[in-house]
């Protein structure tokens, strides 16, 4: 049998591909801009005839699940992602979505830990030679395939088929069903860059070299950085991330990001997954300078740091004056997740000369208008603890940037407060004081500064 014809023969409708569910299956539905939706509306049909079905996905980017939408008592369906955005945070707050708590770069190793009676994912059209492209989501796909009894695969003409390093694809000997689809792969809409995005990109550019190897997280200060870095004077950048973002678009077409000092996959930019706009994804189609690997070999700290000069750029919502950063919830409200932070923190602190920043606006104001410090002398109840003191090294807010590496808890907290808008700093100091994090060598800030 020729791939064509066996292409034929495992087609199937969408219906006649979710027969093979039954009920306590559990079910992988892929993760970011990979997840199924023709195979979620035909499975949502069969909402009467179901119960206990576990649904395991991440970073949902289409709408609420049909599978949520047709049973709102969740009588039939438990839906649960390992990465909220918007979509699953209102889907959670209905009761609807439950969260899912990972290390990223260890998801491939799940596999011992779990089963998987049905991975489903949307994949890029076959090729000549019989293999689908994971596209847009490498992640721990492949790990999943491996442990799944059935895997249907959604084939989706609009979904880019992206160069992989490792883990890319899979191939139609290994796959029991095909659902053709046709759906737009939805584009990920630009953060606004605010004038606090745009100090801290500034302070940040402050410290780039030449032949840095970038790693940038989602939202408008990363977009600020990868402007400015585009319109600077830097040169050979390289690219090993997490996430591939319209940045890093910017900084190409500028003729910055060239990889050419990288150690490993030289003049290549890395990648487990992309999230952007259409321009990003059509970018990424058939295009020899960019790799897709999976997030075992993206986020693992020791290959992040065979790079040189690393560079790690991401946010925080949080932090306290132990240093302990929140960059996942408000409370014990699942904002996002653990996501790649600690892997990047850790890998950029292990390359040679590699830093690694985690930023964050100083202040923010709630629905009546009052201003709130994001520098708190504890975290607020309930908040979870993503990147712990430990592991932090660089801090930066509008007001500045200050290294806690090898700070005692009252440098740290002196540091800190620094960081601090200053309505709140003689607060912040009182309340260091109670927790006997500050002595009587510690300098009061006179007014925003940068501390080294």
């Amino acid at each position: 049998m020729n791939y064509h014809e066996e292409y034929k023969y495992k087609l199937r409708t969408a219906d006649e591909a979710v027969k093979v569910i039954k009920p306590g299956d559990l079910i992988d539905y892929g993760t970011f801009a990979n997840q199924v939706v023709e195979i979620d509306k035909a499975l949502a049909k069969r909402k009467p005839e179901l119960k206990d079905v576990y649904i395991r996905s991440a970073a949902r980017v289409y709408g609420p699940p049909m599978i949520v939408l047709s049973d709102p008592q969740g009588e039939s369906f438990n839906f649960n992602s390992g990465h909220f955005t918007l979509i699953d945070r209102r889907v959670h707050d209905y009761g609807l979505c439950h969260f899912l708590p990972i290390l990223f770069r260890e998801c491939p190793s799940y596999a011992n830990y779990t089963r998987s009676d049905v991975a489903m994912v949307s994949v890029a059209p076959m090729d000549e030679h019989g293999y689908f492209n994971f596209g847009l989501s490498n992640t721990f796909t492949r790990a999943v395939m491996d442990i799944a009894p059935k895997v249907i695969v959604e084939v989706n003409p609009q979904m880019p088929r992206v160069p992989g390093g490792n883990n890319e694809c899979v191939h139609i000997s290994e796959v029991d069903m095909i659902v053709e689809a046709d759906w737009n792969v939805p584009p990920i809409p630009e953060i606004p860059i605010s004038e606090v995005d745009q100090k801290i990109a500034m302070l940040i550019m402050n410290e780039l070299e030449d032949g840095a190897c970038i790693q940038l997280g989602i939202g408008g200060m990363p977009n600020a950085l990868g402007k400015l870095i585009a319109q600077s004077d830097l040169k050979d950048l390289g690219a090993h991330t997490e996430m591939l973002c319209d940045a890093y678009l910017d900084m190409w077409e500028a003729g910055k990001l060239t990889g050419k000092r990288k150690n490993i996959d030289t003049g290549k930019m890395v990648f487990t997954f992309a999230l952007g706009s259409k321009k990003l994804y059509d970018f990424l189609h058939n295009n020899p300078s960019v790799a897709s690997y999976s997030v075992d070999y993206t986020n693992y700290p020791h290959i992040i740091a065979q790079n040189d000069k690393v560079m790690s750029i991401n946010g925080a919502l949080e932090v306290d004056l132990f240093s302990q950063v929140a960059s996942e919830s408000t409370g014990s409200r699942q904002i996002s997740g653990t996501g790649g932070q600690v892997d990047f923190v850790e890998g950029a602190y292990l390359s040679r000369g590699g830093k690694a920043f985690l930023c964050l606006p100083s202040t923010y104001k709630d629905k009546n208008g009052e201003l709130h410090s994001r520098i708190k002398p504890t975290l607020s109840p309930g908040t979870i603890v993503t990147t712990p003191r430990s592991m932090v090294m660089y801090l930066v807010t509008e007001n500045g940037m200050v290294n806690l590496k090898c700070k005692s808890t009252w440098e740290r907290a002196e540091a800190l407060i620094s960081l601090a808008h200053p309505n709140f700093q003689e607060e912040l100091i009182k309340e260091a004081e109670k927790m006997k994090i500050w002595t009587k060598s510690n300098k009061k800030p006179t007014a925003c500064q940068t501390a080294s």
